[in-house]
Parts: C-alpha cells; structure tokens; sequence
C-alpha cells in the first residue's frame, strides 16, 4: 500500500483520473472490439471469477452463459454512461454476478460486479421510490428536503453516514443534511475547501451519477490488452462502474476513517448542485439494483430541489413585485420624482431587506438607516458609476473596493442601480457585516507536508473554526433582478412624467396656435379683400386709360399692363384659397392662368390650348414668377406668332431632378431671339433671374418653342 507521504496535491488536478488503466478488483471488466465482438481487453480476476482460463480472442457470448438475447443486447449497448443490464450470471464457485454493457471509444464494455443478497422485488423497489417521493414532496423548503433525502438515501444504500454536500458559490461545500449511526462522527454543517473536490472530478460527477468504493484499501487490477503489443494505458474507461479511483482520494478517506464510500450526483438543470456522500467504516458495495434505486432517488430529489427552489424564488420575487410596485405608486402620488424617492428611502431598504439606503444624485444626497456616512456613500456611488454598469451587488464590499474596508460594519454588502450615469443618480442599499463563525472539517488553509515537504491528501479532518468578516447576507438573485426593475420602473415613471409635461406643454401650443392661425386667416382675409380691390381699381384704371387713347399702341400697352395684373390678381386668389400658404400646386395654378388667358384673349383659343401637366409643388414666391413668365410668353405668342388670331399652343410642365421646366410652344411664324428689347422682354429676363433658371427659344418647325426651366426650393 501507498503511503501518504507518496502523493502530490498539485498533480492531482492534472490526473488522467478517467484513464487509471485499471478497475477495482472486486469485479471483472471485458473490453470487446466493436467490429466482431472479440475480447481485447480485460482486468481483473476473469479465471478464477468467471471460470475462463484463456479469454483473449473470445467471442462475447462465451461470457454469457451462452444467452444469444443477453449478447445481443451488449452488442447494441448504447454510448455514453447509459449502461444496458445484461441480466446475471453464474461465475465460478457459485458466485452471482450482475452484467451490464455499454460502449465508448470502438469498444463494448462488459462489467460483472457481485450481485447483492436478497433482491428486492419490482414491488418493492417501486414502493420505495414512491414514498420516497411523498416524502420530498411534503417537505416545505430546501433544507427540509435535503433531511428527507438523508433518510431516503441511507435505507436504500444501508451506509453509516449519509451526507447531503451542497456546493457554494466558491466552489467550497457545506453538508446541509445527514443521517448518522448514533456512534459514527457527525460532519453537519461543516464545511470543505473546494480544493477537496477537483474539476476533473466534478465533471465526472455530473457524467456518472452513482460511483462506489467498496474498500478503500483495494489493490488495483490492471487492464490486460489480449495483444501484448497494444497499448491499453489511454482506453477512458469514464463510464466503467469499476473504474478505479484516484490514489489520492483513497488515502483522503482514509485519513477520513472511512473504509468504503459510494456518491450520488445531484445534477440540477446540468449544474452539479451537490452530492450525496455515503461512508461506512468497514467495506461495503452498493450492488447494481441498488445503484439503480439510488440514481431514481436522485433524480427525483434533483427534481424536487428545482421544484422548491423555484416556488421560493417565485415567492420571494412576488413579494418583491408587489413592494416595488407600491413604491413606484407612491412614488407617483407625492409630487416630482426627486423629492419623492428622498421621502421614502426607509421603504426603499425595507423592500431588499437591507440594514440601510441612500439616493445620491449629483451633489444631493440622502442617506438612511444603518449605512456610511454621506461622504463615503458618495464615494461609493462614484466608483460603482464608474463601472459603468446600471446594476451591480456584492457581499464583499471590501473584496472589490478596499476602502470599503472603513465602513465594512455598517456595509460589507451593497446593491445600486444607476438611475443615470450623467448626472450620476443611484439608489444605494447596504447590509451590515455578519460577522460568521464558519466550522470546516479541518483547516482548510493549510496542507500536510509528508516527506520532502511533498504535500499529501489532508490527513487531519478535525474540526476546525474560522471567524469570517468583511462579509454580509448575500443578495439573492431575485433581489438583485428586483433592485434593477426598480430602477427601470423609476426611469420609466421619470420619462412619462416628462411626457406628460411636453404633452401638456404641446396642448397649450397648439391652443396658441390656433387662435394664432384664426387671427391669420382674418388678416389674410382682409389683405386678400384690400388686394383684389387695388388690382381691381389698377385693372379699371388701365382700361379707362386704353379706352380713352385713340394710340393704338397706348391701347395695346394698357391691354398687355392690364392682362398682367389679371395674373397677379389670379395667383393671389389661388395663394389664399390652398390650405397650405407656403406652397403651391403649380399644375393647377398654370390650368387657373391659362383659363384667364384665354378669356382675355378671346374664346376662339380655348380649342387651341392644349395641356401637358405633371403634378409640381413651388413654393409661393416661385408661383408667381412662373405665373408672370406663363402669362408674358401667351400674350407673345398670341401677338407674334399669329397676329392676334387663335392658333395651336401647347404648354407642357415636367418635374426635373431638381426643380421644374415649363414649355410654351407655338405653330405661328417663329421670331428671332433677341430681336424685340421692349417692357415683356425685360420683365421676362429679370424675372427668370429672380428663379436662378434659364429661358430658352428654340425653333418648333414650324413655330418657337420657349423652356423655362428653373430650380424649386423645398419648403421647411
């Protein structure tokens, strides 16, 4: 046997712990190819066990009594730690063995472990699992289930100490639960490093959920390939129940005073929750049914501690939603938000259970309860802000941020929510420090040295008590998630009120507004009343004048003058009739200047007109332009291109990229650009200045084409 002193604690997180190369001896183990089902390896004592001399080469049904079903349900064992019962066999001297198979890495492997005395009936084993689940299901809460599952465990694996080891958040465990021989040692409530139980280790846990030790003190039957030239020391035998077991932890349970162990994984959602850590002072197996019985106990009991978690974290985060909805109520009858969460911050630690509060917004601050002062509240608020994270809870203030280590009596945990990282503004809720007297199974801070200072598996499980501070009651998770909906409900209620005060703000405006736009439309009223009369009186005044010259170009001057006010006067009766002053419909004003050109000219145009019109917004000052320039290039086509008589005029308007082109085109005798300097010749150049566009006169064979085409400026 090896001594402690043989052992390396720092390799053991590096130990091929699955690929030992050899099983616990108390039972055989075949390995047998894939293809053929041919034994290739095997360990433990097959001759003098099973009664097989020469097993190497041999088929798989030679180990099977012959039982073609049996063999044909170990050539279709499934992969993985699924194992399939092959049923029992009769090995040599009469002993019974239990035979199960299951497959991994292009091998069948067969395992017979001693069957157990006594088998219980389906009856019986049904029974067992169902009262087992009555029992779980009547207990209140964790714990209370943890003391159930104790019992449960320790009548079916019949061991004298079963344990129920819960893991930490560090990784360290607590036993929570135990069921005990009235003389065996107690470990209640004691706790284990997390060093005790390596990560390779737990990950196996949570792959096999039953693994034994029938005796610690077991010399290890090596893998034997049936080729002596094959190498066997990398076959994983993860999923073998015999696998043998570290060499490490064999002497960790003995320096325990443990003779034979067996674990029970509690997987919980995938995560391993804990164990159930059965010991017994002298060897002592857990047969096959048995394990059988113990992984559907632990199933249910896994089931049952989500169940239970669940129903209180439920519970918890009802009472939670409906203390956070009551303050967010209050908080919305007592005037601006602000002084409203000043004026509850008592509420505010009441609802997480915390010993204090604060509310800390920019250089205000309000600080109550068992808490620091409002300078190192402050402080703290500044740095949690920093983090830049909207929610943040710890029960190791001091851990984080050490000059919390001041306060620690009066917060060595807080929780806070940024209401808003710019101002900044938070809500702080502090617990004071528990200072806690922690009992471990042996100082968990400290190795043994064995020779050559070479550390050893702990050899001293004493109890061992450790007094820890700087710590508070941790936030459980529903708290923390109600600490932040808190936070988002305030910032919501901020927002509304906002919303509420620029809707109320909007209404009045646009109250304003409206008494602004009646006052409009009755000075534009008036202004369009005024207008219409002076062009009126203008329009009178120019046909008196034309009618009482006996020139005839003063009577054509006055005619033209009068036509053009007639235009002005149309386009300001169509600016106060459109619903939007600051824009125009030029297709409608052309068809509006066009109608008044035709009755000014003579009836005899209306046939003549034709028009091509796309639908084009101008804004009012553009309108009249183009009205002006429409209006000045018909009265020069009725003129000079026939005469004074009727003749065909096409007007065409089209949308450019940018802006607009209207076209006035005549069937008449043409003219010569740049021939005529007089009043309409200018007018027109100054007025498609005033557009930024350009004017163009280009032969229609026969006739002149005029484009107008100008840039549009889009209303804002």
């Amino acid at each position: 046997m090896q001594t402690s002193a043989d052992f390396d604690l720092d390799a053991c997180a590096r130990e091929p712990i699955h690929t030992p190369g050899a099983i616990q001896p108390h039972g055989v183990l075949i390995a047998f190819e894939r293809a053929g089902l041919r034994a290739a390896m095997a360990a433990g004592d097959v001759a003098g066990r099973l009664g097989i001399a020469d097993w190497r080469s041999r088929p798989l049904a030679d180990f099977l009594d012959a039982d073609a079903d049996a063999a044909g349900r170990a050539a279709a064992a499934p992969a993985g730690p699924a194992s399939t019962f092959l049923g029992r066999r009769e090995g040599r001297a009469g002993e019974a063995f239990d035979a199960s198979a299951h497959a991994a890495g292009g091998f069948v492997f067969v395992e017979f472990e001693p069957a157990g005395e006594g088998a219980r009936t389906a009856c019986e084993a049904l029974s067992i699992l169902e009262d087992a689940g009555l029992d779980f299901q009547r207990a209140q809460d964790v714990r209370a289930l943890c003391e159930a599952a104790a019992t449960r465990f320790r009548d079916v694996a019949g061991f004298d100490r079963v344990m129920i080891y819960r893991f930490l958040e560090d990784e360290s465990g607590v036993v929570v639960a135990e069921s005990r021989r009235a003389d065996v040692r107690s470990f209640l409530n004691q706790h284990f490093p997390a060093s005790d139980i390596p990560r390779q280790a737990r990950e196996l846990y949570v792959r096999n959920l039953v693994r034994t030790i029938p005796c610690v003190d077991y010399e290890p039957a090596p893998l034997e390939p049936a080729d002596p030239g094959r190498e066997v020391a990398g076959v994983d035998l993860s999923d073998c129940a015999l696998r043998s077991v570290s060499p490490i932890h064999l002497q960790y349970l003995r320096n325990m005073g443990v003779g034979a162990s067996a674990s029970i994984s509690i997987v919980v959602d995938g995560r391993l929750w804990g164990l159930v850590a059965c010991h017994h002072e002298s060897p002592r197996g857990l047969d096959h049914e048995a394990r059988g019985l113990c992984r559907m106990l632990a199933l249910n009991f896994a089931q049952q501690i989500r169940a239970k978690e669940e129903s209180e974290g439920y519970r918890e985060r009802l009472r939670l939603s409906s203390f956070s909805a009551g303050l967010v109520e209050a908080l919305g009858r007592d005037g601006p938000l602000d002084s409203a969460l000043a004026n509850h911050v008592d509420e505010l630690g009441a609802m997480l259970r915390a010993d204090g509060a604060a509310v800390l917004r920019g250089r205000e601050r309000l600080v109550g309860g068992h808490a620091p002062s409002e300078p190192e509240a402050a402080e703290l608020a500044r740095w949690i802000v920093r983090r830049g994270k909207p929610a943040f809870a710890t029960d190791r203030l001091s851990q984080l941020h050490p000059p919390a280590a001041a306060y620690r009596a009066a917060a060595s945990g807080v929780a806070a929510v940024v209401l808003s990282f710019e101002e900044p503004w938070a809500i702080l809720w502090f617990r004071a420090e528990k200072v806690e007297t922690v009992e471990w199974a042996g100082n968990p801070h400290k190795g043994d040295a064995g020779e050559a200072g070479i550390l050893t598996p702990r050899a001293s499980f004493a109890l061992w008590s450790e007094t820890v501070r700087g710590r508070s009651r941790a936030w459980t998770v529903a708290e923390v998630e109600a600490a932040g909906r808190l936070g988002a409900l305030v910032v919501e209620a901020r927002l509304v009120k906002r919303e509420r005060e620029l809707n109320r703000r909007l209404t009045e405006t646009l109250k304003d507004k409206d008494v602004l736009l009646e006052q409009k439309e009755f000075l534009i009223g008036e202004v369009n009343h005024r207008v219409q009369n002076s062009l009126q009186l203008v329009s009178s005044f120019l046909t008196l004048q034309g009618m009482q010259s006996q020139d005839e170009a003063t009577r054509a001057a006055m005619t033209e003058a009068n036509r053009r006010v007639a235009a002005v006067a149309l386009l300001h009766r169509r600016l106060y009739r459109g619903d939007q002053l600051g824009m125009v419909q030029l297709a409608r004003y052309v068809e509006d200047v066009v109608s008044d050109a035709v009755q000014a000219l003579g009836l005899g145009w209306a046939s003549e007109m034709t028009l091509d019109l796309a639908p084009v917004a101008a804004q009012t000052d553009q309108a009249v332009s183009f009205g002006l320039i429409l209006t000045e290039l018909l009265i020069n086509a009725n003129k000079y291109a026939y005469g004074g008589a009727p003749g065909p005029i096409l007007i065409r308007l089209r949308a450019e990229r940018d802006g607009a082109a209207l076209t006035v085109a005549d069937r008449g005798v043409g003219r010569a650009e740049g021939t005529r300097r007089g009043f309409g010749a200018r007018m027109l150049e100054a007025l498609v200045r005033q557009l930024g566009g350009e004017l163009i006169y280009e032969d229609n064979g026969p006739g002149l084409r005029a484009t107008l085409t100008a840039p549009l400026r889009v209303a804002v």
